[in-house]
Order: structure tokens, then sequence, then C-alpha cells
């Protein structure tokens, strides 16, 4: 088993002896409301991840999961590292920096980091980069219903779910 997929499946099976129904039944009658007020938010401007190299993640990013490169530039914040950002739909965009010089080390989950990010495909579409993303030797970790998860080149995790935008396993979500 890849590591990726032990500690995947070590999450999937942490909670199998915990019953929180009660607990989301309280979070849900005290959080949701039946009428939802409009989010101060227009959208996802960017997503802001970290990558050891530049033209690998192009490689991956754009020749592989086919998400066209729109923009590099200097990041501002520091020099010599790079900003750049792909379109990953519905005018949402993933970006990318590299920090020359800097020893950042691997790829780590920890608190308040992310833990994988979720892109809506179409059926069709995950057939076809999944069929890509296996000829390239990019191991698909873990799948359920609609999802395959795997790893980007930095170890972070990603998933291509074939379900539409606001919509989970066949729940709106949205």
């Amino acid at each position: 088993m890849a590591d990726g997929e032990s500690r995947f499946q070590a999450l999937t099976e942490h909670g199998d002896a915990v019953d929180r129904s009660a607990e989301w039944d309280r979070l849900r009658r005290s959080h949701l409301r039946a009428t939802r007020p409009e989010s101060a938010a227009r959208g996802v401007h960017h997503l802001a991840l970290l990558c050891s190299d530049v033209e690998r993640t192009i490689g991956f990013y754009q020749g592989l999961l086919e998400f066209p490169l729109t923009e590099l530039f200097e990041n501002r914040d520091y020099r010599g590292s790079t900003h750049f950002f792909f379109d990953i739909g519905n005018g949402n965009l993933l970006a990318f920096f590299d920090f020359p010089g800097l020893d950042l080390g691997p790829y780590a989950e920890v608190l308040g980091s992310m833990h994988h990010l979720a892109i809506s495909v179409t059926p069709e579409k995950q057939t076809h980069l999944r069929s890509k993303l296996e000829a390239a030797g990019v191991e698909i970790v873990f799948e359920h219903d609609t999802s395959i998860y795997f790893s980007g080149p930095d170890g972070e995790r990603l998933e291509l779910l074939a379900d539409p935008l606001g919509e989970m396993y066949g729940a709106d979500v949205g």
C-alpha cells in the first residue's frame, strides 16, 4: 500500500466506531438556515499552493490535467519567486508559488492546512484524465462513487469529482 493510500485508509477507518449523528444534527439545527443569506464573497479568485519545481508543476497541471496556464510573474512578496496560475473552470484559478532558496521540506498535512482540493469535472472528462494519470504512472490512491483521489507532484492530495458544482454524491451542498 502506498504511503498516501495508507494515510487516507487510516482516516477512513479511524471513526468507524464513533457515532456523531446527534452532534451533527445539533450543528445542523443550530447553524443551517432555511433561508440562507447571500454570501459576502463573489467566489474563489485563486487557491495558492506551494511547489518545488515550476516546470514540473506546469507539466502536471497543464500537460496532464489539462488546466491551461493563464499567467506567470514574479511573486511580489518574495524576490525571485514565481507566481503562476491555472484555469480550473468557472472563473476559478489554481495558483502556485515556488520559493527558491528556502528549505520548505516535503508536503505535510497539519491542522489548519489543506486536506485536499476537489475539482469538478464531467464523468467523461474524469475517465479521460484518469487514463492520462494512469499512463503517466500517477497512482489513484482512493476512489469512492464519483471521486478519484491522487497526489500532485509535491504530494498535494487532489480529487477529481464527477459531480456538478454544488452537488456531492447526489446531494445539494451548494
